[in-house]
């Protein structure tokens, strides 16, 4: 195991039991059975590991259901998916989710809650232009309002994956919300949150991805891919940012090989969007 995810996976495993504050640098290398040196050689803070681990997850969260609405072929079947994946997410990391839920309420570490911010404002945008898609004119006033009813949804409803220890079916809930959301678009009349607030709002948002940028993460993650056709696809993919040669069906075919591997989650996002696929 590369010595950074050994750090990353038995931090995680402090901060769920102790918080950040109450877990220091001291504790994670006892826990990792590594010097304070090898740590400092992989982060430079416990703050810097934190904002890793942010990253991480968030990534992963983030492009897994860009990819749902960007390349959902049932528009009838697009809202249903989101919310299956993102509360499909929410377990699958619910260890994260919590600490993230905690630390929310608990910090007043800049960097993390801009860090947070940059991550809520990009799901805010997947979600706005899946209720354009699905819903069109019909929401044209109301639709920013929508765009906080559904996250409103997902949080509230995350909880009881997060806090209570019982089965649930993800797919029921689901179903369930699907059909309050369609009952907000269709009914709602009275718009609150205007296009002039939502820019308000997000003012801070970082500015969009450049092509040198997306470069710079490749080179990246070219080294830390060992998987054959993982690889040859990111370096393809490379080659098409410097000189597109490639058809758009090639890229897809590309983008699809590398969706699912942990490193090029958050490269097929940014690719993704800078395709516009």
């Amino acid at each position: 195991m590369i010595k950074k995810q050994l750090i990353m996976e038995k931090a995680l495993e402090l901060f769920a039991r102790q918080g950040f504050e109450a877990t220091s640098v001291q504790q994670i290398t006892e826990h990792c059975g590594i010097s304070k040196g090898a740590f400092y050689l992989s982060f430079k803070s416990k703050d810097e590991l934190i904002i890793a681990l942010i990253d991480h997850f968030m990534m992963q969260f983030t492009s897994d259901i860009d990819y749902i609405v960007r390349c959902a072929i049932s528009d009838e079947e697009l809202l249903y998916k989101f919310y299956y994946e993102a509360f499909q997410s929410f377990h699958k990391h619910s260890d994260f989710a919590k600490i993230i839920m905690k630390e929310q309420s608990q910090t007043l570490n800049k960097e993390l809650i801009l860090k947070t911010q940059y991550y809520d404002k990009l799901i805010e945008n997947i979600i706005l232009s899946m209720i354009e898609r699905i819903y069109g004119e019909e929401v044209k006033e109301t639709k920013y309002d929508l765009i906080y009813c559904v996250k409103g949804f997902m949080n509230i409803y995350s909880q009881l994956i997060l806090f209570y220890n019982i089965p649930l079916d993800l797919k029921l809930l689901s179903e369930s919300l699907v059909e309050k959301t369609n009952l907000l678009a269709r009914h709602t009349t009275v718009p609150f949150i205007s296009q002039e607030l939502i820019q308000v709002f997000t003012q801070p948002m970082n500015e969009e991805v450049t092509k040198e940028q997306i470069l710079e993460i490749l080179e990246q993650r070219i080294d830390e891919i060992e998987e054959p056709i993982v690889k040859e696809s990111v370096i393809l993919l490379k080659q098409q940012l410097l000189e597109p040669t490639f058809s758009p069906a090639i890229v897809r075919g590309l983008l699809e090989n590398i969706k699912n591997h942990p490193h090029c989650k958050w490269i097929s996002y940014l690719l993704r969007r800078y395709f516009d696929f």
